[in-house]
């Protein structure tokens, strides 16, 4: 049972950590419809930037702090050279566009920082652990994380559902031209959202620094989980990513944990952990299957109005 509880808190980390990279996707792609895969490589420079200045001053903060403003500038560079130029074109365009991004901020990062991966300790403050419920000792980081999904969550809504720049952005989604008319200096308003989609990619890398390796590509490892994500939220819903990542990161986590060892009960141990690795792999796909099946919309489609 203890292990049970174990598993499902690190099931819920993985998931607010989805979330704080599905964040930003859900922002661009969701919202301004961009199809982004290049939001993986902010996710890569957040995590550099914060490796690099942690080492140079010792201190995790500022280096958690130095990743978001170098996301944010990574951000406005991207959309104002690349994207700006992708609004109008098909999702086709978009795809090879941000692909070839990748590629070449793979090789700039290589460039800059080499192929040798970086390592970062966890923060002497956030290290340790504590017990959330009695016998159950959870790592402080894991716990800093999970509140600090929380609470991007909340930030979000409230931007978007209680602002006038959330209305503007939702009003710029649904008639851009119209929201121009206005007054409204649109391709601004999408610059700027851009830049805080990177923010949240690149504060996701930073945290992430001290849990993985910090090297070139390790934003494409996590994409694909983010895109998974904001499928079975409902595209464009700051509540269905959350929901989202969460189911994502519990099935995801529970799955390998214990589908080996459940299927070891009628069939030979080395069979069973070879077809119960394959099976916890798929687990969070065959989720989005069925979710699509039942609402092909995802958990909380936005209401088009």
């Amino acid at each position: 049972m203890l292990l049970f509880i174990e598993q499902t808190l690190n099931g819920l980390q993985l998931g607010i950590f989805l979330f704080l990279v599905a964040a930003g996707l859900t922002l661009i792609f969701g919202i301004m419809g961009v199809i982004n895969l290049a939001h993986g490589s902010l996710f890569m420079i957040g995590a550099y930037v914060a490796a690099t200045v942690t080492r140079m001053t010792g201190s995790f903060a500022l280096g958690l702090l130095a990743a978001l403003p170098a996301t944010a500038l990574a951000g406005i560079l991207i959309e104002v050279i690349v994207i700006r130029r992708l609004y109008p074109r098909d999702h086709l365009d978009q795809v090879l566009a941000t692909f070839g991004l990748i590629l070449f901020i793979n090789e700039a990062v290589t460039m800059v920082w080499g192929r040798t991966p970086l390592f970062l300790n966890v923060p002497p403050a956030l290290s340790g652990s504590i017990e959330i419920i009695p016998g159950v000792p959870y790592p402080v980081y894991r716990i800093a994380i999970i509140v600090a999904g929380v609470l991007v969550a909340l930030l979000m809504w409230l931007i978007i559902a209680r602002t006038r720049i959330g209305m503007l952005i939702r009003a710029g989604s649904t008639n851009r031209e119209m929201v121009g008319a206005l007054g409204v200096d649109i391709a601004l308003l999408y610059t700027a959202l851009f830049a805080a989609g990177a923010v949240f990619a690149g504060f996701a890398g930073a945290m992430a620094g001290p849990l993985v390796s910090v090297q070139v590509g390790m934003g494409e490892q996590i994409l694909i989980l983010a895109f998974v994500v904001i499928v079975i939220g409902g595209i464009g819903s700051i509540r269905g990513a959350l929901v989202g990542a969460v189911l994502v990161g519990v099935v995801d986590t529970l799955g390998r944990a214990f589908v080996p060892d459940m299927l070891k009960l009628f069939m030979p141990p080395a069979e069973a952990d070879g077809v119960g690795a394959g099976l916890a792999s798929m687990m969070v796909y065959l989720l989005m299957a069925v979710v699509l099946v039942m609402r092909p919309s995802g958990l909380f489609p936005v209401a088009v109005r």
